[in-house]
């Protein structure tokens, strides 16, 4: 990630913001994502991955109040990349590992569906503000089409909105 990408997300105080890479790879987080999902920094590199993290830690489904169609997107958007990226090892070795590890990925890859994030609504169950829904606008680099920039914003003066401001 370029130093000046990590330096917008850091002046994204009011809203979860991260970056992601081609494989669903989180490349950089701001505090207010990190509080919302988990704290990717810390993790050892290989498991800083948004599929990672839905279909294998087990926090993901709490906090995910919709965790079948969150994670039926993630497959879809893998599914997308896997299209765009047929000779990536480290993707490969990804859906390998996550069809091995988890039913409900193998069963919606072999379903083939595609599904590009553009924008939508997450609804959020937060152990310490409760549930929350959140839009999500994705934007892709100009520069990098594999990396893209995904904002999270709550409707102004909205219990979601006061369940941020709580983090």
């Amino acid at each position: 990630m370029r130093p000046g990408l990590l330096r917008v997300l850091d002046t994204l105080t009011d809203t979860p913001a991260m970056i992601l890479g081609h494989r669903l790879d989180v490349l950089g987080a701001n505090p207010l994502a990190k509080a919302l999902y988990t704290d990717f920094d810390a993790l050892p590199s290989r498991d800083r991955n948004l599929a990672r993290f839905v279909f294998l830690d087990p926090t993901a489904h709490d906090l995910l109040a919709d965790w079948e169609t969150a994670a039926r997107g993630t497959v879809a958007a893998l599914r997308l990349y896997a299209g765009r990226h047929r000779h990536d090892p480290r993707l490969n070795e990804l859906v390998g590992e996550l069809s091995v590890r988890n039913e409900d990925f193998r069963q919606w890859w072999a379903d083939h569906d595609v599904l590009q994030y553009t924008h939508g609504l997450e609804l959020y169950r937060h152990p310490l503000v409760g549930e929350f829904i959140l839009a999500y606008e994705s934007l892709t680099l100009p520069d990098d089409p594999d990396q893209a920039l995904y904002l999270y914003t709550a409707e102004p003066d909205s219990p979601s909105e006061h369940a941020l401001r709580l983090r």
